[in-house]
């Protein structure tokens, strides 16, 4: 298949480019802008030096459109995105404009263009603070609680109406807190793990019982590529690894992985976080066969070990 991948010089999209590369003709979009440190984005990008990459951002709907013109498609991969839960409490304009107004481009551009298939990387921030867990892709999601889950919600509603008019056939991936190798910087498995092998202090939010659905980004890809081979008319499916960790829980097996001291700071619970996240992957493992190969304490220390070598 000829697959264009958004994002593909980040975190997530940088597994994926790696892991289709020899079996498919792929081009990678991505606009390597400073959220985190663009070396990182670049050094990933060196890991498929024969993939065509081109630096646009999806907001340009022009320059985007040279890409179609220069290549033809089937499938989309769209895992471009403003990230983070807190900076989209400062930037809201900011994160609309690339998480819906870029996922509007590459939708018509994809329809234009003759292009069947587009994938979604969505978020489980969708679900807000549901009580009910795990979250199942029928539950309600009218009440997110930051703009950044907001926008999310707002293009899985958006690629619906280009599903149903224009026959776009469309796959929403809801993923549940990724992490693993060159994850990234922002995200607390990097930043607990960088303060604990550095012998400093982390800022410990509220009283450690909010929990998370960490995924272990092998398997993340592996239902992306499931999502590539099994094309739906219209689909929200949650990936996520189906147990939810606590951040006491958290703290504790990164310090005993590392066999090092966790210094905790205390801080308030921040605004815009979700107390606990679990996924429901029943419609995952009934739709792509997707099941989570990866316990949290084997995909913590795989990025232990790759942290050290690659960030100390």
């Amino acid at each position: 298949m000829n697959i264009l991948i958004t994002g593909g010089a980040g975190f997530i999209g940088s597994h994926v480019v790696e892991t289709l590369q020899a079996e498919h003709d792929l081009v990678v979009i991505d606009d390597l802008n400073n959220y985190y440190d663009p070396q990182y984005k670049l050094a990933n990008l060196k890991l498929y030096p024969n993939v065509p990459f081109y630096q646009i951002d999806i907001c340009n709907k022009n320059k985007l459109e040279t890409v179609f013109k220069e290549h033809q498609f089937d499938c989309i991969v769209h895992l471009a995105a403003r990230a983070g839960i807190r900076p989209s409490l400062l930037q809201p304009k900011l994160y609309e404009d690339v998480n819906v107004v870029g996922t509007k481009n590459l939708a018509e551009l994809a329809v234009r263009y003759g292009i069947s298939q587009l994938v979604f990387g969505s978020s489980s921030s969708v679900y807000g603070d549901n009580p009910n867990r795990p979250y199942v892709e029928t539950d309600t999601t009218g009440q997110p609680i930051s703009p950044y889950a907001t926008t999310k919600l707002t293009a899985e509603q958006l690629l619906k109406q280009f599903a149903d008019k224009e026959k776009l056939k469309v796959t929403c991936l809801r993923f549940f807190t990724v992490y693993g190798e060159r994850g990234r910087p922002d995200m607390a498995p990097y930043l607990f793990t960088e303060a604990i092998l550095k012998h400093q202090p982390i800022k410990k939010f509220g009283d450690g019982s909010s929990s998370r659905d960490y995924t272990y980004v092998n398997d993340i890809v592996q239902g992306i590529v499931a999502a590539i081979k099994n094309p739906f008319n219209y689909e929200l499916i949650n990936l996520g690894n189906n147990k939810s960790v606590t951040l006491n829980e958290f703290i504790e097996t990164i310090a005993q992985l590392s066999g090092e001291q966790a210094i905790i700071e205390q801080a308030p619970e921040q605004t815009g976080d979700v107390k606990h996240t679990c996924a429901n992957i029943s419609k995952a493992q009934k739709l792509l066969n997707y099941q989570p190969q990866t316990s949290f304490t084997e995909g913590m220390q795989n990025f232990i070990t790759w942290f050290r070598k690659y960030r100390l």
